[in-house]
């Protein structure tokens, strides 16, 4: 997750310049014989993203929502993992198995997947989990929510804010099931925030998605997740169905150190879902490569300072710039830098100052902070009377 940012009017002007600065240093980086190739994908919405350089690879309609039908049941998982860190629950903790939920969600129900919990029996949270992960189950969802809140709706709202904790802005929940009689809406980027949200906070919890089987209430069942085994080195998440919005799909793919999260929806049938998918997924290899656009510490642009003994101080990143950019030869990528400005003096070395961004055709691909690089003592009286006249008669102009 990116911390926000605001510019401040008066630090226009250097915005401008960095924009000027980054389409030189791109042009130079790539050349216009013509365009590179990219993924295509028939789907209607798509969405690729590279967690450790915060990278968007391709986005198709990403903030259009659709009903997630049983994918809801990655965010109740995450909804759990979270409770579990905040000790508001427990692995070892015994869940009841209400008659709701073994009528809605159990075997009577006759609504799909289910893990056979046996009504009124206690469940530790665990395997709870293991029913939800592996098995798909309705009735686990139901049970760990009416565990932690006393109610689908209760746990729903929780849900729903830590959604807007992750920056889910396209996301509502109204179950822990995806039943579509109070049906949750999401979208394809709200998706793969998710799955960074839950391979970056929870990594030991993670592992449940890749359970091959679980054997509960002497019934055995394999891992439900209609794409794990199906796509080299994928390990989580899982997939949805709704009767109005189709098919979707999230999937996470860990691959000779680089892990690439994507996820798809409104497709036509579960075979499809999968060939998507993996078209999808795929094209981080195929067509993407990381290029180094600046260097730890390479001044990338100026920072305006206001009474110090120097006018400007760099600005610089603390480590390799490193973005996923296409193989091919492209002019379709931009370079900003974003900082509220001017500094005032004194200015320390290594003060956060603002952000660069790597802007697409598809809105910001990658972000991240930059700080000073250089310190700048306070100037005299002086110098710091002639900066406060200029700002008041002028604005900063640099």
């Amino acid at each position: 997750m990116h911390p926000a940012h605001k510019t401040s009017s008066s630090s226009g002007y250097s915005v401008f310049f960095a924009l000027l600065l980054g389409l030189g240093l791109l042009t130079g980086l790539v050349s216009a014989s013509k365009a590179a190739e990219t993924i295509v994908t028939k789907a209607p919405m798509a969405f690729l993203y590279e967690p450790s350089s915060g990278t968007i690879l391709f986005a198709k309609n990403a903030d259009q929502t659709f009903r997630p039908g049983a994918l809801a049941k990655v965010m109740t998982a995450a909804t759990v993992f979270q409770a579990l860190k905040d000790g508001d629950m427990s692995l070892d903790q015994l869940c009841k198995v209400s008659e709701h939920a073994w009528r809605t969600g159990g075997a009577p129900s006759g609504r799909g997947a289910t893990m056979f919990a046996a009504i009124k029996s206690d469940i530790a949270v665990e395997y709870l989990l293991k029913g939800l992960l592996v098995h798909n189950g309705n009735d686990a969802a139901i049970i760990l929510a009416e565990c932690l809140d006393g109610s689908e709706e209760a746990f729903a709202g929780r849900m729903t804010s830590l959604a807007e904790k992750i920056g889910m802005k396209n996301s509502r929940f109204a179950n822990p099931t995806g039943y579509a009689e109070k049906p949750s809406q999401t979208s394809v980027r709200d998706q793969a925030l998710l799955a960074e949200y839950i391979v970056e906070t929870h990594p030991d919890l993670y592992q449940m998605f890749q359970i091959p089987e679980f054997t509960w209430n002497k019934i055995f069942q394999r891992n439900k997740n209609p794409l794990l085994g199906e796509i080299r080195n994928l390990d989580g998440l899982g997939g949805g169905n709704d009767t109005e919005d189709g098919y979707s799909g999230l999937g996470s793919v860990d691959r000779n150190g680089r892990r690439v999260i994507a996820s798809v929806a409104g497709l036509t049938s579960d075979k499809h879902r999968l060939q998507t998918l993996k078209e999808v997924l795929e094209g981080a290899w195929e067509y993407f490569t990381i290029k180094t656009v600046f260097t730890a510490g390479e001044t990338i642009a100026d920072g305006r300072v206001f009474g110090g003994t120097q006018g400007s101080v760099p600005l610089v990143s603390q480590n390799n710039v490193d973005v996923l950019l296409p193989r091919g030869p492209t002019l379709d990528y931009r370079i900003r830098v974003v900082y509220s400005g001017p500094l005032a003096a004194p200015v320390a070395e290594g003060t956060p100052a603002g952000e660069i961004r790597v802007i697409g055709k598809n809105g910001i691909i990658y972000r991240a902070p930059l700080v000073t690089g250089a310190s700048v003592q306070s100037g005299t009286l002086m110098g710091r009377a002639l900066d406060g006249l200029q700002e008041l008669l002028f604005g900063w102009i640099g």
